[in-house]
């Protein structure tokens, strides 16, 4: 039976809410619905039943509606299930099924196991009058939620659920953000609307929605708390007047649905975690490569003459990117028929392939709403774009001019999307690209709000400009590697000529049919089918979400948008992007059902990393957004199982300094995705373009690529167990209180301790070091840590402190290569890094890097312990052909003596066993 609790509630302080504009009035509306919203009666739990595995209830509301933001909600329903031994689910919905409930088809929700309360790691206990409830752990009693300082307050447009505390919490996750990632305790405020967000501003909201906390306790354990609810919210951090600490959801909509995580280690919540919302991704080998980009390449010889460019300064490069320059007019699915025309396009994309490189572009959601082109005309005879309740198009503002919008939802939607994917992108003769890249996704509206024409801002805007005479800028030189018609003509002019302007007013829209406006209005429901109230204020609710684009509609699609299935944008905001990134996943699973996608999305949401990826958005060339980039990495990756992400290395916006982009390229290279992009107005800042920057670039991605295989490894057994392949320190030493705010240091792996320099310009590093043994990676140097910061000076542009714990077995490539496919041939040493028992351990993965069907794969499990190296677990992964899966030798760190096998180095203090040993089978030796 259920431990059923009763609990005192303590009166409350106050609601924070936005900060009120100047002016009295407003000032006294927000004091005095504050002041309501504190008076509210809460609820009466009655009809409790409870079972083995769970527990049910009615909840009245206790006394006179208090209305403070909308109509409160009467009767509501009380759901709870021990889903398994480490996992509790909450749910508090409205009886009639109105109010907005996320679809499955969005988040599948995880199976009910049925587990026995009796057995569970955390326990759920009520209180009936006034409700409130309490979860705690079961091995120490430790409070992990309660909710009874402050009425539950349940409205049409107003949601609030507070819990306490303990003091000074050590709180992550709830992404996506730029702030600290331990998070401040007083008057913190988190936002979560998607929203197009230059600069990545700090103590805003940004890109994603990921409504998951962990709360870490040191010895008392970690447990995790997801919210499945898409209304935009605030949620609160802050102090009671008395210093009672507390978090506080307040939503604009949607449900109360609750998990609960027990942990108790760190890396166990991310576990739980991946079992609600889903495993990674596999990605592809070749994602792990260097990748370049930048908006503004102005025609296809500049994309060829950058990879040319690599290739001649040494640098690896193993994916080129273009940005919307490739477009006609900035419309998805066309090509610029004189700067990208199409053939041109082929043999580019023919030519990096026969390098064994890569090409990815661009798309946005926006389509160009005129006639004369055939993915807006084929779009509206599927009825697929989102549509005014009279039918007409509903239109925005996007690059290429006035758009309308897809609608994720509509039956024909999938098939339109991927009609034009494999038309476009097809490699009979189409662009055989590898990879796309979704942007602008939130969806960004350059039309502010609901007053703005479409047609006449773009027209105001110059949107999308004109095309110019304007001469390529430095043109004229050979581009090695590439066919002739790359290559400059007798004449010295480049073989792609300018476009000759043609004024846009001649473009006038074909007329399009309205569809029938009954069929679209009837699409809300009245009630009982979860797709939210009817009757709301879409606009300006009366509870402000404090969105640093102002109200929640502004500069994104309408609010007051219905979509296919009846709810609204609304409510489906917050994941808009996050259903172009999955439509576009599904469709390049038909344009190539082997092949593991490559998509990559700004806009994200809970469970987006079940098969997409994500980069940080529009960040600036600044050493804080160096910096930044650290702590959005260990939210996405061990908290929001998302981990093949990474930022705009040297910056997106504004110029890069040489020192800070090779301080960067150093960065990135110990980051899951690794590409270098730059603005449109920014100079170029490929790692070429200074030497200092293009020493430190080869050393990263040298070191990066003779380690692929190593991360590679970690990220398969994120997609398979859910543990993370990048480590907070927290993660891996959680009962050591000096590591839960460090920030600007992460586990690559679970191995390698990542220090890099922090501070602007400076030679310095000051890094904790854990009670621990380490090695230095560069030169094998064992290293005691004390628990104590160490400072090291005169580090150089091109390096970055990395020590290897104790206790590891790295895997190796012994050479880098230019490519991923060419690494793959190199032969691999093992590194091995006792710790002070003299016991290592250490795994590698192998697959052919690509496809999604994998029957014949290895996983190797390493093992060193007194003296003797082995290697045991299974071995179907058979090498493709010019592969390599050959042990060349074996490194043991540590050592004091010469052994019984292998050569000695007494300065290094290590032992080399050479080989060859090929992993088909179990190998090993005593030293």
């Amino acid at each position: 039976m259920m431990n059923l609790l009763l609990l005192g509630l303590a009166a409350c302080s106050s609601l924070t809410n936005a900060v009120p504009v100047p002016g009295s009035a407003d000032v006294t509306n927000v004091l005095t619905r504050r002041a309501e919203v504190d008076s509210c009666p809460g609820y009466t739990a009655s009809n409790v039943v409870t079972t083995d595995s769970g527990l049910t209830a009615d909840l009245t509301l206790a006394g006179a509606a208090c209305n403070a933001y909308s109509d409160d909600i009467k009767d509501l329903k009380l759901l709870v299930e021990y889903q398994n031994n480490e996992r509790l689910h909450v749910k508090i919905y409205d009886a009639a099924l109105t109010a907005f409930q996320v679809q499955e088809q969005i988040l599948p929700r995880p199976k009910h196991e049925n587990a026995s309360a009796a057995e569970a790691a955390i326990q759920f206990g009520i209180k009936t009058s006034p409700f409130s409830f309490q979860v705690k752990r079961r091995e120490n009693s430790e409070v992990l939620f309660d909710t009874g300082t402050v009425p539950l307050v349940f409205e049409k447009q107003y949601v609030r659920l507070r819990t306490s505390l303990p003091k000074n919490p050590n709180i992550y996750g709830l992404g996506e953000h730029s702030d600290s990632f331990r998070f401040h305790t007083q008057n913190y405020e988190r936002v979560l609307l998607n929203a197009e967000s230059p600069f990545i501003p700090n103590n805003a909201n940004l890109y994603g929605t990921h409504p998951v906390y962990f709360d870490h306790r040191g010895d008392k354990g970690t447990h995790g708390v997801f919210l499945l609810n898409s209304s935009p919210m605030n949620i609160d951090i802050k102090q009671t007047d008395s210093g009672d600490q507390y978090l506080e959801y307040n939503t604009i909509g949607g449900v109360i649905d609750l998990y609960f995580m027990a942990g108790s280690k760190p890396a166990d919540v991310s576990k739980q975690y991946a079992d609600i919302v889903g495993y990674s991704a596999m990605y592809p080998y070749w994602t792990f490569g260097f990748h370049q980009c930048k908006y503004g390449y102005w025609d296809v010889n500049m994309v060829a003459e950058v990879v040319a460019n690599y290739s001649t300064a040494g640098i690896p490069l193993e994916v080129m990117w273009t940005d919307i320059d490739y477009m006609n007019l900035r419309q998805d699915f066309t090509t610029d028929p004189d700067r990208f025309p199409l053939s041109k396009m082929r043999e580019l994309v023919s030519t990096l392939h026969e390098r064994d490189q890569r090409y990815v572009l661009i798309l946005d959601p926006g389509v160009h709403s005129v006639g004369n082109y055939s993915t807006f005309e084929k779009g509206h005879e599927m009825d697929v774009f989102l549509k005014h309740a009279d039918g007409t198009d509903n239109l925005g503002m996007q690059w290429p001019g006035a758009v309308v919008w897809p609608d994720w939802f509509a039956p024909n939607t999938q098939q339109w999307w991927t009609d034009q994917i494999q038309t476009t992108f097809n490699p009979e003769n189409g662009i055989d690209l590898d990879g796309i890249w979704v942007d602008m996704n939130e969806a960004s509206n350059f039309c502010k709000d609901q007053h703005c024409t479409p047609r006449e801002q773009a027209i105001q805007d110059g949107n999308p400009p004109l095309p110019t005479n304007s001469p390529r800028p430095n043109t004229g030189r050979p581009i090695p590697g590439f066919p002739d018609s790359f290559q400059p003509t007798p004449s010295g002019v480049v073989s792609v000529k300018a476009r000759n302007p043609k004024p846009l007013s001649g473009r006038v829209p074909k007329p399009v049919p309205a569809r029938n406006s009954k069929s679209v209005s009837a699409r809300q429901s009245a009630g009982g089918e979860m797709k939210g109230y009817p009757d709301r204020e879409w606009f300006t609710p009366n509870y402000h979400i404090n969105s640093h684009n102002g109200n929640i509609s502004q500069s994104t699609i309408y609010f007051n948008t219905s979509n296919h299935d009846g709810t609204m944008q609304y409510d489906t905001h917050n994941f808009y992007g996050h259903m172009m990134a999955m439509t576009t996943h599904e469709s390049m699973m038909s344009r190539r059902p082997k092949l593991r996608p490559f998509v990559l999305t700004r806009s994200t949401f809970a469970g987006s990393g079940r098969k997409v990826t994500h980069w940080f958005g529009d960040n600036e060339s600044s050493w804080e957004h160096y910096r930044t980039s650290i702590r959005q990495m260990l939210s996405f990756v061990s908290m929001h199982q998302m981990p093949m992400v990474g930022s705009d290395v040297c910056g997106f916006n504004g110029n890069a300094d040489p020192y800070m982009c090779a301080r960067w390229a150093l960065l990135g290279a110990f980051q899951p995705f690794y590409r270098n992009h730059a603005e449109l107005s920014s100079i170029h800042q490929e790692f070429y373009q200074w030497p200092i920057v293009a020493e430190a670039g080869k050393k990263a991605i040298n070191t990066r690529y003779k380690l692929m295989d190593y991360i590679y490894t970690a990220l398969y057994y994120q997609t398979t167990t859910g543990a993370p392949m990048i480590n907070p320190l927290f993660f891996l030493y959680p009962e050591d209180e000096q590591t839960f705010g460090i920030q600007e240091q992460w586990f690559y792996g679970d191995s390698l301790l990542i220090s890099p320099v922090t501070n602007d310009s400076s030679d310095t590093v000051t890094y904790y070091l854990p009670d621990d043994i380490f090695y230095d990676y560069w030169t094998y140097t064992k290293v005691q840590g004390q628990g104590a910061n160490v400072t090291v000076s005169n580090l150089t542009a091109t390096d970055i402190p990395v020590h290897i714990r104790g206790g590891s077995i790295i895997p190796h490539r012994v050479n880098s290569a230019n490519t991923t496919k060419a690494l793959r041939k190199e032969d691999f040493f093992l590194l091995v890094a006792p710790d002070a028992e003299g016991k290592a351990t250490g795994r590698l993965y192998l697959d052919d890097g690509e496809s999604i069907e994998q029957p014949n794969m290895s996983e190797i499990v390493f093992s060193y312990e007194a003296g003797k190296f082995s290697a045991t677990g299974s071995f179907g992964y058979a090498a493709a052909s010019g592969e390599s899966v050959t042990v060349a030798k074996v490194v043991v760190l540590g050592q004091d003596k010469a052994g019984a096998v292998g050569t000695f180095d007494s300065g290094k203090q290590m032992l080399e066993v050479q080989g060859p040993w090929t992993m088909s089978g179990v190998f090993g030796f005593q030293i």
